[in-house]
């Protein structure tokens, strides 16, 4: 319906009154899109549609309940419920629509910029690996179920965050579904408009199956980057898009609970036809309520799947985390345990130096003749100390002479060891030199 012109609210309202209903028409189907407040008030008027309808149509409430229920006559029902789609993620830079898309580029990119610095759950969700955002998307439907005429009302309100499907795209989907046989089967064989109403539901599951779809792909994708990477970024999003999923998972409880509902609530206007038909039709909308609720079904299972990979992708990036620190841990003890190694010699060193000041503080004959001391003192004190300091020292730094692990009783004698190692060098290289260089050598020889 096109929007309502200003100064002819009158005409719209006798042409929306007094259009007459197709003959044999079971079920009439409306789209509703980019309609003003007005015209609202006037299909409300026309169909006896609560307003809380719009209202919570365009403020996004689920909701489920029936109305007006009249015996052998008829009831209106209202579904209103809020599911996840897949969308393509690559958009025109110019800011208008793109054909694979609902909603221009600048109002997404805003709300992406806008997930980036808080986990908003009512925000797109990114998925790099396949450039592709998971988005939110509501199914407004009211259906006045008469016993002679039906109507069907789908509500597409226009959200500047949310890129509701439009009502083009959804008219399509259903005329396709009523042209296959098997929903051809299924209205021959009831009378029940109800089964039109689940061809909305299977709109919605088609979207979540294909949702979730590319996010577990996207799942393992990220598995793959945290195993040959350890960035901390990958944790930060990890958390991301396990709060979408918590939130996911809430309104798949919801939407099966919607469809307990269509299944739980009886159509008045059935009590117009023959028992028999009554129970054939009663069977036949348990078993297509059920295939639903097998579907939601495997989808929750699969939700949980995710909910655990994620939890094991988030427990790989801290295991490796701790990994590396533990590394870090490590290396920095053994440079602490050199630098101890190190400052033990330094304070020998220390030692031997003031040792040297001691004994070239004395005051021997040959400077000042009233002392004791002599020349001879002097060297008898020094050379032992210097020779003792040098042998501490490189046993404790004696790593080119001893293997890693060899124990301190064994370093005490590099001395030994270092005359040995000079030995063995020294025969090495006369061998070397006996060991002829070609066969005129040793034709000669």
């Amino acid at each position: 319906m096109a929007k309502m012109e200003d100064g002819k609210e009158e005409e719209s309202w006798d042409r929306i009154v007094h259009t007459e209903r197709p003959k044999d028409l079971r079920v009439r189907a409306l789209f509703l899109e980019n309609l003003s407040g007005p015209v609202l008030q006037m299909l409300g008027a026309k169909y006896d549609i609560e307003p809380f309808f719009w209202s919570s149509s365009l403020n996004w409430i689920p909701s489920r309940y029936q109305e007006n229920p009249k015996a052998g006559e008829g009831d209106h029902i209202t579904i209103t419920l809020t599911f996840l789609k897949s969308m393509d993620g690559m958009y025109n830079r110019n800011g208008s629509q793109s054909t694979d898309s609902l909603t221009s580029n600048a109002t997404i990119e805003d709300r992406l910029t806008l997930t980036e610095q808080m986990i908003d759950t009512q925000a797109p969700l990114r998925l790099r690996s396949k450039k592709r955002i998971l988005v939110l998307d509501l199914l407004s439907v009211h259906l006045i179920r008469n016993k002679d005429d039906s109507t069907i009302i789908s509500y597409h309100p226009t959200m500047s965050y949310h890129p509701v499907t439009e009502a083009s795209y959804l008219r399509d989907r259903i005329r396709y579904a009523g042209q296959s046989v098997y929903w051809q089967l299924i209205f021959r064989n009831s009378p029940d408009p109800t089964f039109v109403l689940l061809t909305y539901v299977w709109h919605a599951l088609y979207a979540w199956d294909e949702a979730l779809e590319h996010l577990y792909n996207h799942i393992c994708w990220l598995e793959t980057k945290v195993i040959s990477t350890n960035d901390m970024i990958l944790t930060q999003e990890l958390h991301v898009i396990r709060a979408h999923h918590l939130h996911y998972s809430s309104l798949l409880e919801d939407f099966q609970k919607t469809v307990e509902f269509i299944k739980t609530t009886r159509n008045p206007a059935m009590d117009s036809v023959s028992k028999s038909e009554q129970e054939s039709s009663a069977k036949l909308l348990v078993r297509e309520c059920d295939n639903l609720l097998s579907e939601i079904d495997r989808l929750e299972l699969g939700s949980r799947m995710q909910d655990r990979r994620l939890k094991n992708v988030m427990n790989l990036v801290f295991s490796s985390v701790n990994i590396q620190d533990s590394k870090r841990m490590q290396q920095m003890t053994e440079a602490a345990v050199k630098d101890s190694a190190a400052d033990e010699a330094n304070c020998l060193s220390y030692y031997d130096i003031f040792a040297f000041i001691a004994v070239f503080g004395m005051n021997i004959q040959d400077l000042v003749p009233d002392t004791l001391g002599t020349l001879a003192h002097y060297f008898e004190v020094a050379i032992p100390l210097t020779m003792m300091t040098i042998w501490v020292v490189v046993t404790f730094q004696s790593k080119n002479i001893y293997p890693e692990g060899t124990s301190l009783l064994t370093r005490f004698g590099w001395p030994v060891q270092l005359c040995l190692n000079l030995l063995k060098f020294r025969v090495g290289r006369q061998s070397d030199e006996n060991i002829p260089m070609s066969t005129k050598d040793v034709s000669n020889s």
